[in-house]
């Protein structure tokens, strides 16, 4: 028999990701109705966007650093395997200095958000989230490298990842 519960679409396992604070600016803490509210300005929001983007193209996860360094170490690692895995590790030291990126193709520039019914903006969340992963693109070598379809065999650069 089915149950009436509610369950998320992907429930999550402990969230175990080392996190960063950049700035104690842009928020505040207020009371709404007997709660606090999480106060977030749209300066935030675009702060945190950019960084994430430097972040994305610059930084993997400790984590995923460690599964890497695992392969160097394993016995059933083909010689084939630890190339790979030295060579992503070098790759990784060299883009971990934020002037080149991880890859040359620096992707586009997508934003999906949750945020609870506590923490409050003024609106314009999504302006304010792309003008900060356009920031991370004006501010650092990330390549511009979106192409639109002019015809069937031509193309063009729009200059813009976002």
């Amino acid at each position: 028999m089915a149950s009436d519960d509610y369950t998320g679409l992907f429930p999550l396992d402990e969230d175990t990701t080392p996190y960063k604070k950049l700035t104690g600016d842009h928020v505040s803490v207020a009371e709404f109705d007997g709660e606090e509210i999480l106060k977030v300005e749209a300066e935030g929001l675009r702060l945190l966007a950019e960084q994430a983007f430097i972040d994305i193209n610059h930084l993997l996860r400790p984590g995923h650093l460690q599964q890497l360094a695992n392969i160097l170490e394993d016995p059933e690692a083909s010689p084939n395997d630890r190339f790979v895995a030295y060579d992503f590790l070098k790759n990784a030291n060299i883009s971990a200095g934020g002037v080149l990126p991880m890859c040359q193709d620096t992707g586009t520039v997508i934003v999906m958000g949750k945020k609870g019914r506590r923490v409050w903006t003024k609106g314009g969340d999504e302006a304010a989230l792309a003008a900060g992963g356009g920031d991370a693109y004006l501010k650092r070598n990330l390549r511009y490298s979106q192409l639109a379809p002019l015809s069937m065999f031509e193309e063009k650069n729009t200059g813009d990842n976002l």
